[in-house]
C-alpha cells in the first residue's frame, strides 16, 4: 500500500511539473493574443488585465490591411519549402557517400563539415554576400535558396539515422542488383523516414524566421521573408511599439502556420527523436 501511494505521489509530482512548464511554455503565446485584441491603454494598464473589456477584433484585418503580410508570408513559406527540399536531397546524399561510398580523406572531409559547423554563422556573411553580388543573385529567390541550400546539421543527422541501418541490409540490396540511388531512395529513406520529417520541420521553422541573413541580402519590398516584413510593419505602421496591439495581431497571425504545422507534425517529431532507422 505504501509503494502504491509513493507510485501516485510520484505521479502526480510529475504531472504537475509538466502542467506547469507547459503553462510556462505557452504563457508568451497566450499574452500575444489578448493583447492583441486589447486597446492600447488596456495594453499600458498596471495591474495588467487577463482579458479585455470588449475584445478588438479588428486589430487582425487592421494589421494585415496595414502591410502586404500575404506577400512576405508567401516568401518564407515559398523559400523554406525550397530550401528544405534541396537540403534533404543534398543532406542525404552527403550522408549516404560518407557511409556507402569508399574514398581518400572520408573522414577528413567528414571532420571538414563538423569544423565548419563551429564556425559563427556571422563569419560567413561578407564572403557569401560578395559571392552573391557576383553571380548577380542578391535582393532576389534564387539569392535566399542557394545561399542556405545546405545544412551541416542535416548532414550529421541524415548520417546519424543512416548509421542505425544494418549493413546487412544494405548488402543484401546490393546482392540483388540496387545500385547507389536506389539503395538510398527506396530503402534508407523510407527506412529514415521519421529523421527526415524531422529535420524538414526543424529547417522549415529556421527558414520561415530567418532574418538577419535575407535583410542584408534583399532590399525590395517584394522578397521581404515575414520577419523582415514584421519589423518594417513594427517601425513604420506600429510606430516603434506605440500600437501595441496592431504589432501583438501582426505577430499572432504570422506565427500561426508555424503552430499548426507543429501541431500536425509533432507525432513524426517526436518519432524522429528516437528513430532508430529498423522497423519492427
Amino acid at each position: 500500500m505504501y509503494r502504491y501511494r509513493r507510485s501516485v505521489l510520484s505521479k502526480g509530482v510529475r504531472h504537475l511539473l509538466l502542467l506547469f512548464f507547459s503553462f510556462l511554455m505557452s504563457f508568451p503565446f497566450f499574452w500575444m493574443l489578448v493583447s492583441a485584441i486589447k486597446t492600447k491603454d488596456e495594453m499600458w494598464r498596471f495591474p495588467p488585465t487577463w482579458w479585455p473589456e470588449v475584445p478588438q477584433w479588428h486589430n487582425f484585418a487592421e494589421a494585415w490591411n496595414a502591410a502586404p503580410f500575404g506577400l512576405y508570408m508567401f516568401n518564407s513559406a515559398f523559400t523554406a519549402l525550397v530550401i528544405v527540399i534541396i537540403q534533404i536531397i543534398n543532406s542525404a546524399m552527403f550522408a549516404y557517400a560518407l557511409i556507402h561510398l569508399k574514398f581518400k580523406g572520408k573522414q577528413l572531409l567528414f571532420s571538414t563539415i563538423l569544423v565548419s559547423y563551429m564556425l559563427p554563422v556571422a563569419v560567413t556573411y561578407v564572403p557569401s554576400y560578395i559571392i552573391l553580388s557576383r553571380l548577380h543573385l542578391l535582393d532576389s529567390y534564387p539569392g535566399i535558396i542557394i545561399s542556405n541550400a545546405v545544412s551541416v546539421f542535416g548532414i550529421f543527422l541524415i548520417r546519424q539515422a543512416f548509421l542505425q541501418i544494418p549493413k546487412e541490409v544494405i548488402d543484401a540490396a546490393k546482392i540483388d542488383g540496387a545500385g547507389h540511388w536506389m539503395i538510398l531512395w527506396r530503402i534508407l529513406f523510407p527506412l529514415t523516414k521519421s529523421s527526415f520529417l524531422t529535420f524538414g520541420l526543424i529547417s522549415f521553422v529556421q527558414m520561415y524566421n530567418n532574418y538577419l541573413w535575407p535583410s542584408l541580402i534583399t532590399k525590395s519590398q517584394d522578397y521581404y521573408l515575414i520577419s523582415v516584413g514584421l519589423r518594417q510593419f513594427f517601425i513604420q505602421d506600429g510606430a516603434y511599439g506605440i500600437k501595441w496591439p496592431l504589432v501583438m495581431a501582426a505577430s499572432t497571425f504570422t506565427v500561426l502556420p508555424l503552430l499548426f504545422l507543429f501541431f500536425a507534425a509533432q507525432k513524426w517529431f517526436i518519432k524522429g527523436i528516437n528513430d532508430r532507422g529498423v522497423k519492427g
